[in-house]
């Protein structure tokens, strides 16, 4: 039951890294979408995601459109502080695309605007907070939607 993990123009190699380790752990895909805040070959990407990194399963894309091209019939929700429902209420399916974007600005406005149906929230608890780290989020995110279809 592989989920597809979508990182829309990622700029921190180390979140990167882990989700890539995480992909490899939960038998998920990751998605990159260009452009990166770094280069693929980047040493912190490699030191967060260890040995593992090589057996990740990864696609690359060149824009965002590119993405979209490649997966138009793909079930995709997406994630932002600015979702009215929360996580838990997503219908999970295997093979369902969980799209997150950038750690500074979340994912781009035209995709929140075209999304609304299917924009998710993680409920946060605190006042002090905008977001969690997109590796914790997209960790939520995977292991929820495992719980769902054990």
């Amino acid at each position: 039951m592989p989920f597809n993990i979508v990182l829309i123009e990622p700029e921190i190699p180390n979140n990167t890294g882990n989700i890539g380790r995480l992909s490899l752990g939960t038998g998920s895909t990751l998605h990159l979408v260009k452009p990166f805040g770094f280069e693929i070959t980047d040493t912190r990407l490699k030191r967060a995601g260890l040995d593992y990194w090589k057996h990740v399963n990864i696609i690359e894309y060149d824009s965002v459109d590119d993405f979209y091209k490649k997966n138009t019939n793909a079930k995709m929700v997406y994630f932002s502080s600015h979702g009215e429902k929360v996580h838990w209420d997503i219908d999970f399916e295997d093979n369902m695309f969980f799209v997150f974007g950038q750690e500074s600005k979340g994912l781009p406005k035209s995709i929140i605007e075209d999304n609304q149906d299917k924009l998710y929230k993680i409920p946060l608890y605190s006042e002090h907070i905008r977001s969690l780290n997109l590796a914790n989020a997209v960790s939520v995110v995977v292991f929820e939607g495992l719980r769902n279809l054990r």
